[in-house]
């Protein structure tokens, strides 16, 4: 028999997961490669083959973020009203292409264009699919949902990043450096594309009522606290997350077809952190887990640019990974639980809007300080913003509970005090 608590009774958590809510989930396992891919060697990519100077780079990576938040929220309106999985489809469409379109020109203005395209992608997905997973999921299992799209994508990141070694092979056979990273590019474009109709086996859910309001009145509350610390992370992350193979070639020398697997590790490692994310939430619930992994990780973070070589940098990144990114099922299904469900999308709009764009603004400063060779500052900046952002949900979100551990609380504390009310829809 598996004992209390043992791996059984773990997978056991993710029983019962609703059917649409599961096709979802293993729809983006190849856009998540293809983001994987993407984010692991954009920032290598630019400079290093295109012939982009490191703040022209800067620029284009900054484009996309732009228009992320430029149009997160209409596309959030549109979402909410006339359908999630429309948006989701939008996402893939165009993240395929701008993957094609990185690959086949090297002209600052395209690549300008291109990046559009991908903000555009972006902010898609960003609408859509949390939002339509908290839907097909329901409260009791949107938890778990979360944290099965987050173990899954992390495994397809992994992969992702590890597709870059095969630049070896690509060069093995004759093609040039550039050629190599043309044909991957445009192979992972297509795979991409491959997907898209599949989406369509996804049942559209409720279009909610038009309202005369274009903001979610009824999620306000929560929306305006977890945008101050998302904004004070994103800005942090943005620092450095982006630009890891750049930082490591600036750093230790080491090119991207060393540190693309390198950091698709980080993805396999956290994964398996991200599948037992819903029984820490268990233990600690979403708010306290959440700050706990996201404390531990900062501790990390600032010892990597302290490290004497390339393999202790990477090996303390890992763990700083790890940690970090435990918390993200768990920030998104607290979000999603705490909002209105007719609000979902726009709120999804909103808050990836506003992790974006200071995320892609930084990403700038970022290139910046590294290009000048001040490999330190973007990590002690970052421990300062991450250090406030933390404290500021602890202090925010400490007594919230979502639908499902509102009810735990009242079903184990029948005729006692139930704790602080949660600040949810009417907050």
């Amino acid at each position: 028999m598996d004992r209390p608590g043992g791996f059984r009774s773990l997978l056991a958590e993710y029983g019962g997961i609703p059917r649409e809510a599961r096709l979802l989930i293993y729809l983006s396992i190849v856009p998540s490669f293809a983001i994987g891919f993407i984010y692991t060697d954009l920032s290598y990519f630019l400079p290093q083959v295109q012939g982009l100077a490191p703040t022209l780079a800067g620029v284009v990576i900054t484009a996309m973020g732009v228009t992320l938040v430029a149009e997160s929220i209409p596309l959030g309106i549109v979402a909410d009203r006339y359908g999630r999985r429309k948006m989701l489809i939008v996402g893939n469409l165009c993240a395929s292409l701008s993957l094609i379109g990185f690959a086949l020109t090297k002209d600052f203005g395209l690549l300008l264009a291109v990046a559009v395209i991908e903000g555009t992608g972006e902010a898609s997905f960003a609408v859509s699919t949390s939002a339509l997973l908290a839907d097909k999921a329901g409260n009791e299992k949107r938890t778990v949902a979360f944290a099965l799209l987050t173990f899954i994508g992390w495994i397809a990141g992994a992969l992702g990043g590890f597709a870059i070694s095969s630049l070896f092979v690509f060069e093995g056979i004759g093609l040039t450096v550039s050629q190599a990273h043309v044909l991957l590019y445009v192979i992972v474009g297509l795979l991409n594309l491959s997907v898209t109709p599949l989406v369509f086996k996804v049942k559209e859910g409720e279009k909610t009522a038009r309202r005369r309001s274009i903001l979610p009145r009824k999620s306000a509350g929560v929306i305006k606290k977890y945008c101050v610390y998302s904004v004070l992370i994103a800005v942090g992350a943005g620092l450095f997350v982006p630009l890891m193979a750049y930082w490591f070639s600036a750093a230790y020398g080491v090119s991207d077809a060393v540190s693309g697997p390198v950091l698709g590790v980080t993805n396999l490692v956290t994964a398996g952190a991200v599948f037992v994310s819903p029984r820490l939430a268990k233990k600690a619930g979403l708010v306290g887990a959440t700050v706990m992994t996201q404390a531990a990780s900062t501790v990390f973070m600032v010892a990597v640019p302290l490290s004497p070589t390339f393999g202790v940098a990477a090996s303390l990144y890992l763990v700083r990974v790890f940690l970090m990114n435990l918390s993200n099922p768990l920030t998104v299904s607290l979000i999603m639980g705490l909002v209105a469900p007719e609000e979902r999308g726009m709120a999804s709009g909103i808050t990836a809007a506003l992790w974006r764009l200071p995320n892609a603004l930084s990403t700038t400063a970022g290139y910046a300080m590294i290009g000048e060779g001040l490999l330190d500052l973007p990590f002690f900046t970052a421990t300062v913003l991450y250090v406030i952002g933390i404290g500021f949900f602890w202090a925010m979100f400490r007594g919230a509970k979502t639908p499902e551990e509102a009810s735990a609380s009242q079903g184990a504390g029948r005729g006692g005090t139930h704790g602080r009310p949660t600040p949810g829809a009417a907050s």
